[in-house]
């Protein structure tokens, strides 16, 4: 028997306390009923090492954000609170940790700054923040653009940049990092009013798929490692041409073997997925499935590639998928886990 473990951020109103676990039993087909692994405010997002050894989620402390260091038990799947560096202003929607465990950065939507930081040691302790940028600018949508609203903060895969998605300036920006410290290099800016949100590299580190929150697109980008700038590819959409209730995008992943993005729509409460042409990086439209809930903020592919389970923040629910490797299509096998205001979710790594 194959058990995957797997971590739930949530946005803690309701009966939310913090970050939730459960496990996928891939004979059984099934997920376990989910438990509280760390009691914190708003670990809306979190992400794991690549040892497995620990885990990083941004934090709410009353009137201060930032993130929190765990060390996980890979047995049980339970949490212990290494520490926290938090300063005054609002907590970030997304961190994002490197390969070597050296590097964590943030992005924070309500005030559009990026921020580094350093694990200290082999214990995973965050140091204070190191590096933080302020965003500037506004898009043309008057509601959602006022001003910068940095909402992804990643790695390329090479490591040699960090690129940030800010979803009120219509603009993908990449900085090094170097001894923790953030310098801009390239900004790609996007259609005005789309509202990127979320990036995934390709496995071949070519190319990149960019979802937007507002246009309800994704945006298939050329990567250049040599000096960490994009160049815009294709445009395509999420939703049916015929949907015109509210809609936003939330989630990309792409499979492990490159060949298939999903994207995931909330308002529309669907995951949609494309094949990707090998040899120009760009997306077909293959189908939609429903995601058996309220607004799917998140989904993961498990370790083995042939489940997906998604998150839907308002219905309170995970729903797992069967993935047909060969088609990439989902089928649905259940949808009756609860988790109270789910947003991230992640898996351990194998």
């Amino acid at each position: 028997m194959t058990k995957f473990i797997g971590y739930v951020g949530t946005y803690t109103k309701g009966d939310s306390k913090g970050i939730y676990t459960f496990t996928l039993d891939t004979d059984g087909q099934k997920l376990s009923t989910a438990k509280l692994a760390a009691e914190l405010e708003n670990p809306t997002y979190v992400t794991v090492s690549k040892d497995n050894i620990h885990l990083y989620a941004v934090v709410k402390q009353g009137d201060y954000g930032g993130a929190a260091a765990y060390a996980i038990n890979g047995e049980t799947g339970e949490l212990s609170l290494k520490n926290t560096q938090v300063s005054a202003g609002p907590s970030p929607c997304h961190i994002s940790v490197d390969s070597k465990k050296s590097n964590i950065v943030t992005a924070t939507y309500h005030d559009g700054t990026v921020k580094s930081y350093q694990i200290e040691d082999e214990d995973g302790a965050i140091s204070p923040a190191i590096s933080a940028i302020q965003h500037e600018g506004s898009g043309p949508n008057k509601d959602r653009q006022e001003k910068a609203h940095a909402h992804y903060s990643g790695f390329t895969p090479d490591e040699k940049y960090v690129v940030v998605v800010d979803l009120g300036t219509d603009k993908l920006i990449t900085y090094t990092l170097d001894n923790g410290q953030l310098t801009e290099v390239q900004s790609l800016a996007v259609n005005p009013g789309s509202g990127p949100r979320h990036l995934t590299f390709h496995p071949n580190g070519k190319y990149a798929y960019l979802m937007t929150e507002l246009s309800n697109e994704i945006i298939v980008l050329a990567y250049h490692p040599e000096d960490g700038s994009f160049t815009e590819q294709q445009y395509i959409s999420t939703i049916p041409e015929d949907f015109t209730e509210n809609n936003q995008g939330s989630a990309i992943q792409i499979s492990a073997d490159g060949r298939f993005v999903y994207a995931a729509n909330r308002g529309h409460d669907s995951i949609a997925l494309f094949s990707i042409n090998q040899e120009t990086g760009e997306l077909i439209f293959v189908e939609r499935i429903s995601t058996e809930g309220n607004w799917p903020r998140d989904f993961v592919l498990d370790p083995s590639g042939k489940f997906l389970v998604a998150s839907n923040q308002e219905s309170h629910n995970l729903v797992l998928y069967s993935r047909n490797e060969v088609t990439g299509k989902l089928t649905l096998l259940q949808a009756d886990i609860t988790v109270p205001y789910p947003v991230c979710v992640k898996f351990l790594n194998v």
